[in-house]
């Protein structure tokens, strides 16, 4: 573990800050390709961080938060949040991707098939080359998903960490990459409106099931227990986002000249 200079981290732009953990996020990752920031390294306590940043506590725990759930940092009980140090697949940059999504108008649609050709290979594969500490650790964050039923944000991130754990059993780093690099940009969309999931226990079950399939050896069932629970979470994600458009757009109409309550 090395100990940080504190001069490194700067406030983040007043007029770039928004309302947003986005930029905490992309403030520690360009710290992280710079080389300010290294696998090991701890991070200031979250006062002392979130005052240097210029940002309130809550939006920096949002961002690492965020970060937590790709990867890139780790939170240990009383020890603090450090950049993780791994001997695992190399983390993607996922921003050329949204360029190209945004340019081309990759739809969300082709985002999920491509993420569910991808699981379903790694799921396969997990069932074959896990090894116990992996399958260990799937375990431990279905139970966490179990858990947090009632914070769906908490219950987002154990649902990436063990997307994260198949796709690194699967023994393939080049397919895990992708896969990560892809689920980002879904779990980027989904933190937005996944407070108003309604689908959480059977997606947990899900998760279950895809555990149990390679915990048993079995890649097609694994294959298809992963293939069953994207399907569900696509639905899940396009109905979240239907009903946070419509609440936007209610709270936009409340606010009209006749002073309407939708």
């Amino acid at each position: 573990m090395t100990d940080l200079n504190n001069d490194i981290f700067k406030t983040i732009d007043a007029e770039r800050r928004g309302t947003t953990s986005e930029e905490v996020v992309s403030q520690l990752r360009e710290m992280i390709h710079r080389g300010e920031l290294r696998p090991g390294d701890r991070l200031p306590p979250e006062r002392d961080l979130a005052k240097m940043l210029g940002v309130s506590r809550p939006t920096l725990r949002a961002g690492i938060r965020s970060l937590a759930a790709v990867g890139v940092l780790q939170s240990r009980q009383g020890a603090g949040t450090f950049v993780v140090k791994s001997d695992g697949p190399p983390s993607l940059d996922s921003s050329p991707l949204r360029l190209m999504a945004s340019l081309h108008g990759f739809t969300s649609a082709e985002m999920f098939e491509a993420r569910q050709s991808l699981e379903m290979a790694v799921a396969g594969l997990a069932a074959e080359r896990a090894t116990d500490d992996q399958m260990a650790t799937m375990a431990e964050e279905t139970t966490g998903m179990f858990a947090s039923l009632d914070d769906p944000e908490q219950f987002l991130v154990h649902d990436m960490h063990f997307h994260q754990t198949v796709a690194a059993a699967s023994g393939n780093r080049i397919l895990t990459s992708l896969m990560n690099m892809v689920s980002t940009i879904l779990f980027d969309v989904r933190s937005k409106t996944v407070k108003r999931a309604r689908d959480l226990k059977e997606s947990a079950e899900m998760h279950r099931h895809i555990y149990r399939a390679i915990r048993e050896r079995n890649p097609e069932a694994a294959r298809k227990a992963m293939r069953e629970h994207l399907m569900l979470a696509q639905k899940a994600q396009e109905q979240e986002a239907a009903e946070d458009a419509a609440g936007r757009n209610g709270a936009n109409g409340s606010n009209g000249a006749n002073g309407d309550v939708h």
